[in-house]
């Protein structure tokens, strides 16, 4: 259900303001949060359940969600899962304190990005400007090559796609997709836990570096998976080293 108090944002320099849609069940944090992204030039919606983002979804274009992970009946974890099954729209989670186990779980679901509650506005509104920029044009999707190879592997930067040495699309999150740019920028180098998670923009969990390793597992199983070659070197008390060379296509 739309908020009726979300009133839509002035029109920026290139077209509509983009539509936040903000799924929460406690009252006071949608209208709090609706408001803020309004005046800082968003247009905002709200949902309080499963049911009301479905229909928001189905009737309105999203450009990113909000999504708390606590949520009567169906999870904000189950909707994410059901949201990256379906489309490439970019999903923040809402998730309170030290719930490490949910973290991982959202990393593994294509979860882009986490704020722990309680959350300064600023923070948010940093938040949700980083995963729209990874989600729009991006600089690196707008280089001079679209398509980067290693070890009979393509990865296509205007479509977001990897390319199996046999042709075949192996789909990736959104998080295992920035972790992979990171290493193919920065070949045949030994890169820490921090290093990637910022190379990466992938500040879902900085501080804890457990989320690199889910993520790093998951990527490694894909491609490492499909040959048998060995790709990513662990470091053992460092980090990683992405091992192929790296070229353009």
């Amino acid at each position: 259900m739309r908020d009726p108090h979300a009133a839509p944002a002035e029109e920026t320099g290139r077209g509509a303001a983009l539509h936040i849609l903000v799924v929460d069940d406690d009252p006071q944090t949608r209208h709090l949060v609706v408001r803020y992204l309004v005046e800082n030039g968003f247009q905002a919606s709200s949902a309080q359940n499963a049911r009301d983002m479905r229909e928001t979804l189905a009737s309105v274009h999203i450009d990113l969600i909000l999504l708390d992970i606590m949520l009567p009946g169906t999870s904000g974890l189950e909707l994410c899962r059901e949201v990256k099954q379906q489309s490439r729209l970019p999903v923040i989670m809402l998730t309170a304190k030290g719930d490490e186990a949910d973290r991982i779980v959202g990393l593994e679901i294509g979860a882009d990005d986490y704020v722990t509650k309680p959350f300064s506005p600023r923070e948010l509104l940093a938040r949700i400007k980083a995963v729209l920029r990874r989600h729009g044009e991006s600089p690196r999707a707008e280089a001079v090559t679209q398509r980067i190879g290693f070890n009979g592997w393509t990865l296509d930067l205007a479509r977001r796609e990897l390319l199996s040495p046999a042709g075949a699309i192996v789909e990736l999150s959104t998080g295992e997709y920035d972790l992979l740019i990171a290493f193919v920028e920065h070949p045949q180098r030994i890169l820490t836990r921090e290093r990637l998670l910022d190379l990466s923009r992938n500040r879902v969990a900085a501080g804890f570096d457990r989320s690199v390793d889910v993520q790093v597992s998951r990527l490694r199983h894909k491609i490492e998976g499909e040959t048998g070659q060995p790709i990513i070197r662990t470091v053992r008390g460092v980090g990683y080293m992405f091992l192929p060379a790296v070229h353009k296509q």
